[in-house]
Formats: C-alpha cells, structure tokens, sequence
C-alpha cells in the first residue's frame, strides 16, 4: 500500500473533545543532519486503532517544528497536533485579579484582593473584608534592630479591626472562587518553570483497522554545523614531504570524516545516522508566536448639538424664484418618496424569500498530488550501523575511505607568496561521488615511518574533478617577475576633423624561476587575469583559469632556470580632435613611424596651419600690448600738461608727445583689424584643411 503522507502546519490549539484515544511514546530512530544548519529527526511507534502520540521538542525548536512536522501513517488518518501556547503564564494570569508579581510576597497578595472576605486564625480569629495591608517599622527589644511588619485592616460586622499579618497563625479566603483563582494561578507558575520544553500530542485514528501499524512522526530543527575533515596518506618515493619531483603515475589513500555534536536535547539511542552535504535554503518563521492585525481606530459618530437660528420673519423672494424657474427648462415632475416603512420593507423582501442560513460543509480530506523524486544538489553518506550518541556529545563518523590518484605539483601564487611557489598536490576525485569541503591533513612514509606534512584547505570536489591543495612553501625555488608595459597602433583614420587610433594595450610579465637542486618541479604559475584583456601569450597553450587567474605550466629542471612570458593584450580607441591640438602636439603625432605616410603628411600640413595662426595671433597680441602701452603714455601726458604752465616749452614739448602718441595710436588701430582679419582668414584656412581630410 502506498503511504500517505500529510503535512501539517498546526497552529498551537487545544484539542476539540473526541473519542478516547491511547497514549503512545515516540521513539527516535533516525537523524539526518545538513550542512544547511538543520537535521532531520524521525520517530516511531506501533499502534493499533486510535491513538495519541506524545512528542517532547524544545522551546526554541517549536517554531521548526510547526514549520515541518511531517506524519507517516500507511493505514490510519491523521487528526490534530495539539500544545500549550507560546505564553501560559500571561494566559493564565490574563483573567484573573492579580498579576504574576502579586505573589511575590503575601502582602502584595492581599492588596491585590482588596474586598474579598478573608477568615484568620490564631488567637484572634476574624472575619471580614480586606481594606487594606500597610507596611510599618518595629523596633526589636534589647536594642535588636528593627524588622518589619504588615497590619491588615479588615471590615467586619463589629466595624475596623486590625491585626498583624506575621502574628496571624492562618488566612484563607472564605469564597471558593478566589480560592480556585490562587490554585490555578500557582499551577500556571509551576508549569513555567517547566517551559523549556514543549509536549506535542499527534492524534491519529484508525479508520477501523484492528492490526498494529507503523507511525512516524519526523521534523526538521536547527542543529551545528556538521563538518568534514579528510587525511590524505602519501606512499614513500611521492615526495611531498622533500618537495621532490611530479608523480603523475602515483596515488594517495584518503580518509574522510564527519565531525557532529548531538545538542538535541535528548539521547540518540541506535538511531539511523546520515550527513548530507549540500546548500539547501533553510528557512524560519515565528510561527509559535501569536500575532494581531493592527486595526485602524474611528471615533464614535456623535451627533453635534442643534441650535437653530432666530426666525425674524419672511421677504418677497418666492415669486422671484418662481419666475427664475419658469425662465429655466421646465423640472422634471419628482415622484412622491415612499414612506420609510414601505422602504424599509422593499428593502427587506429579498432577505425574507431568501433560504435559511445553512452552515458550511465540512472540509474535504486533504489530497496530496504524487510528485516523482527530483535530484537534488547534494550528497548523503549514511553509517551502515546504528549509532548512539549521548546528549552534548561529539561523534566522528567515517563517510570516505579510498585510493585517489594524485599528482605532486609546485604552485607559484604572486599574493600568496611572490618569492617562493607553495608545494602542493592535484588530487582528482574519481569516487563518483562529491566530497564536500573541510581541512585535509597530509601524512607521507618516510623511512617505513608516517610523517606529517602539513595541512590544506579543500573546497568542494565535485566526481571527476580535481583541485589543487596547497600545504607548504617550497623554499628551495624562487621566482624573479618583470612587468613591461606597452602599446601598438592597429590603425589609424582622420574623419570629420577626428584622428581615430586603434591601439592595442600589451602588458607583458617575465617570470625566471630558479630550479631546486634536489629534483625537478612541475609549476604552475597562477598569472592573474584583467577585466576586457585576453591571454595573447603563451600563444596556443593548453590553459587552465581559475575566476581570478590563468594557470600556465612551466617545467623547472633540476639546478636549471627557466623562463615564462606572459602577455595580455587589450583593444582600445582613441578619439583626437584636430582642432583642439596645437602646432607642436600635431608635429609630434606626425612624427610617429606608427602612422601611414599620407597620414603623416597631412599631419605635417595641419600643423604648418595652426603654426600659421599662432603667429597671426602672436602679432595680434604684440600689437594690442604697444597699443596699452601708448594709451597709459598718452594718460601719463595728458596728467603732466595740466600741471605745466601755458605757453612754456615744455608745455609745447608735450603738447607734440601727444600729436605723436595719437598718430601712433591710430596706426595701431590699424594694423589691429588688419591682424585680426589675418588671422580669421588663417583659422578659417585650417578649418578647411581639417574639414577637407578623409584618410
């Protein structure tokens, strides 16, 4: 028979009056723990006919669990999951007198209760109504100190009567109420201090079947992280441990575990343990917590008070509102309005002919599409065994152990050390089955003796694949690099007075690696790549590339150097206007070897043209300096004759300074405009000449 599978999301409700039902225990039987930060626990139990199922999570895991409580059952039904709510203290103390602070202390009790009928006992026995209870200080005989008291003031039928609260033998209360109240509320403060956990109650039914079945109950819950740990043990002659020569050939016995912790909060007794590796979305919600829809508040609708005006009597406007409406289109004829009991009745007719209210059926079983096993991202490895595992314990469970094949290799990475490359070994995952990431410690026989040889960090290996694991420095090889920048024109045009230069950016990196004495080396440098720049050289090299870098392989013989060049190259253009060079900068362009002849002969010409209008503008600038020059003079004059003496000769002398100034002037005035039409002539000329190139 196929098992039915009903997932509940139950909110916590008290379970509805219902047949009776039989009490079964839950017991664990497996784990799944996820490297998503959850795990998977399953339970069991046989049961025949009806029965409740009682399950104990922890506090904090009840949200998970409302989340994902998932149940088994192949010939029954599922009914409720039933469990105290999130807050039953303030639950319980929501309708009662008093708060949970009131039974901090007998008297806060009492001032709580105020009125209620109180009985003492004792020498003095009383009944009435509690007042009040005041706090008073005492003073102790034989100079003892002092203490405190508390007088209780009552109301009884003979009027006030006092008495002091620690002198009083006992105190009830005489309504049965108020004495039910107190036990249901110490009841609640018991059950707090056991809120840690929370007890589930699965109810299921039989559906008439008589034979014992098989129930599961499962939920997922936030768990530690498992983590994966691997050994990698090396044979003799590999050398790893010395640095030696690339085995290509050789192979490295692996070892993996899984480290968990068990912080469950129960025992796991012969459970069914797996790991899963994988990057599941792993979700949460407050689903234990209540929540109210924040509703807007409206006032009350209250009718404003009515004050009408005085009435001071009436003015001839009638007929001039009749005579407006008789100038305007007729009115429409109005129906008379019905009486508001005639409407309140057609308003209500259809409700009357209406049926009766009839109350909604009840809801349909829940039907669950059958959907086919998808796969899924990630990798299982179960412990053939049962496995126990105590509360707060840490377990190491084995999920690999098998000869891979490796490849010793000496790795250059410029930021991680840029003098020496990292001694490392290529190991390629041939299992069929991925390995997730985790530290991976190496060991190598060294005269029939296993020897550490250091530590490195493997991300995940997917089946097929082979990762690079790096676990020390190779000291006994060095790597010198040179970088040389440089550029190369790819072609160049002139179009609507714009040089247009394809340039082709080279960056060019030497690497020189001196070779180790003890054996050759297999490197592989790590050269990093650029955004928009591409390999240029090694030209037609087999190359891997990691995100960041292009691995090239270099073989290093023993004592001997050997050299690599790496180039990356980039297009670019570049977009000159030639109006906006000066005559020197076009002489530099034209005397580029990069560039064609032709281009370069017009160049040549551009550049004669603008060294044509500089000059016109130099003699527009000499002539407008002399021109300051004679205005400041003639000022200078024109102040010295004011002071002189008229008719004196220095005052003529003067007088023929300015005759001559002024003539100088207008000769300046001039050659001014015929410099400054020379020059517009000459910009306009290599307007034209630049306007006229199409190369």
């Amino acid at each position: 028979m196929t098992t039915r599978t009903a997932l509940l999301a139950s909110t916590a409700l008290l379970l509805a009056a219902g047949p009776a039902f039989a009490q079964d225990a839950l017991v664990l039987k497996r784990v799944l723990l996820s490297t998503g930060g959850v795990g998977y626990f399953e339970y069991e139990a046989r049961v025949s006919g009806d029965a409740a199922l009682t399950l104990e999570v922890r506090r904090d895991q009840v949200d998970d669990v409302l989340k994902s409580v998932v149940v088994y059952d192949d010939r029954g039904g599922v009914g409720t999951i039933g469990l105290a709510g999130a807050e039953p203290l303030e639950t319980a103390f929501r309708e009662l007198p008093f708060s949970p602070g009131d039974l901090s202390s007998p008297a806060a009790l009492l001032n709580a209760l105020k009125g209620a009928e109180v009985r003492t006992g004792g020498p003095r026995e009383l009944t009435g109504r509690l007042l009040s209870v005041t706090e008073e200080m005492v003073q102790l005989p034989d100079g003892g100190g002092t203490t405190t008291r508390h007088r209780v003031s009552l109301m009884t039928a003979e009027g006030l009567r006092q008495l002091v609260l620690e002198e009083s033998d006992a105190l009830r209360f005489t309504d049965p109420r108020v004495q039910a109240q107190l036990d249901a509320a110490l009841t609640a403060v018991a059950d707090e201090g056991r809120r840690e956990r929370r007890r589930l109650t699965v109810r299921t039914s039989g559906n008439g079947n008589a034979g014992e079945r098989t129930i599961r109950v499962a939920y997922v819950a936030a768990t530690p992280l498992w983590k994966a740990t691997y050994r990698l043990s090396l044979p003799s002659g590999n050398g790893a441990a010395k640095g030696g020569a690339a085995n290509s050939g050789s192979s490295g016995a692996l070892q993996g575990w899984a480290v968990l912790e068990n912080l469950s909060g129960e025992e796991w007794r012969d459970v069914d343990l797996t790991v899963v590796s994988g990057n599941p979305v792993t979700l949460r919600q407050a689903l234990y917590t209540p929540y109210f829809v924040d509703r807007p508040e409206v006032p009350v609708e209250v009718l404003g008070r009515v004050l009408p005006t005085t009435d001071e009597g009436t003015v001839e406007l009638v007929r001039q509102r009749a005579a407006v409406q008789d100038e305007a289109a007729p009115p429409r004829a109005a129906a008379a309005p019905a009486p508001m009991a005639e409407a309140m009745a057609g308003a209500m007719a259809p409700l009357a002919k209406a049926a009766p209210y009839a109350p909604p059926p009840p809801p349909a079983a829940l039907q669950s599409a059958e959907a086919s096993a998808a796969e899924s991202a990630q990798v299982l490895f179960r412990y053939p065994q049962p496995v126990t595992v105590p509360n707060g314990g840490t377990l190491m469970m084995p999920i690999a152990a098998r000869a891979l094949p490796t490849e010793r290799v000496a790795l250059y990475q410029p930021a991680t050390q840029p003098r020496h490359p990292l001694a490392a070994l290529r190991l390629r995952n041939d299992s069929g089955t991925a390995l997730p990431p985790g530290l991976l410690t190496f060991y190598e026989t060294v005269g029939d003796a296993p020897a550490y040889v250091g530590d490195a960090r493997m991300a995940t290996l997917p089946a097929g694949e082979s990762r690079l694991l790096s676990f020390a420095v190779d000291q006994a090889v060095t790597v010198d690099r040179a970088e040389q920048p440089s550029r190369r024109l790819a072609h160049a045009s002139i179009a609507d007075g714009v040089l247009l230069l394809s340039v082709t950016e080279r960056q060019t990196t030497t690497y020189t690696v001196s070779g180790a004495a003890d054996g050759d080396r297999a490197l592989v440098i790590e050269h990093p790549r650029r955004t928009g720049w591409d390999l240029a050289e090694p030209a037609g090299a087999a190359t891997d590339a990691t995100a960041t870098a292009y691995r090239l392989p270099l073989a290093v013989p023993a004592g001997k150097t050997a050299t690599l060049t790496a180039a990356l190259e980039r297009p670019r253009q570049e977009r000159i206007a030639l109006s906006d060079l000066t005559a020197d900068q076009l002489t530099v362009h034209a005397a580029s070897q990069e560039l064609p002849a032709n281009l370069r002969e017009a160049l040549t010409k551009l550049a004669a043209l603008r060294a044509a209008v500089a000059g016109k503008e130099r003699r527009i600038a000499e002539v407008e300096r002399e021109r300051t020059g004679q205005i400041k003079e003639q000022e200078r004059l024109r102040a010295n004759l004011s002071a002189l003496p008229a008719g004196s000769d220095l005052h003529k002398r003067t007088l023929a300074k300015m005759g001559e100034a002024e003539n100088r002037l207008d000769a300046l005035a001039r050659d001014l405009t015929t410099a400054r039409a020379e020059a517009d002539t000459a910009r306009q000329t290599l307007r034209d000449g630049i306007r006229a190139l199409a190369l």
